[in-house]
């Protein structure tokens, strides 16, 4: 009948869409069985490369003035909200700051935290005119500490060699600045070894 010569037809034309790399001799060898597995053959699909946003390089930053603080900015009282913040910032990370808290648990978390808006004192330097300058920190870089004093003057103070003191709600807590030259962003993994050093 004409119906089963075009299903035949229909088989041997699937069978071999379906399987190119046998033979027709292999395929009707295949149509004599009860059960035939079909071979799949998925195209491999092209990735497409993501294209990478480039930052700025650091001359180009540099060109920019991204990181200058401009002269009529650079006054003590602009930056005292700025400190009100990371007083309530250091608060809710510390869960209150209470009394009865461990000082070691409050040092650990204070390690880690955002220090910009922070008041540092530099207690010990190799260098002794850095010892006593008092300020809020604007900006921490790997190596350095920007500080706007009392008397609207931005110093730039290195962490090498020099020992910091932070005090909040009765807390007083020494960052090691050797120990200390890394980003910001570095500090939240980074694990600090809260036993005394020789710093200095």
């Amino acid at each position: 009948p004409q119906a089963s010569e075009e299903a035949k037809a229909f088989v041997n034309a699937f069978l071999k869409r379906s399987m190119p790399k046998k033979k027709d001799a292999a395929i009707q060898d295949i149509l004599t069985r009860k059960a035939v597995v079909l071979e799949h053959y998925s195209k491999k699909k092209t990735k497409q490369k993501r294209k990478k946003t480039k930052g700025f390089t650091a001359k180009q930053r540099r060109e920019m003035r991204l990181f200058e603080i401009e002269p009529e900015q650079q006054r003590y009282a602009i930056f005292l909200p700025l400190h009100e913040l990371w007083k309530q910032y250091i608060r809710d990370l510390c869960h209150g700051l209470k009394p009865d808290m461990q000082p070691h648990m409050v040092q650990g978390k204070l390690l880690k935290a955002d220090l910009h808006g922070a008041i540092v004192t530099v207690t010990k330097s190799k260098c002794p005119s850095y010892v006593g300058i008092t300020g809020i920190i604007l900006q921490e870089f790997k190596h350095v500490f920007k500080i706007i004093t009392k008397e609207d003057k931005l110093k730039v103070v290195p962490k090498l060699n020099n020992v910091f003191s932070l005090e909040i709600d009765g807390f007083i807590s020494y960052i090691y600045g050797s120990k200390f030259q890394l980003r910001a962003s570095e500090r939240s993994a980074k694990k600090f070894k809260l036993k005394g050093t020789i710093d200095l």
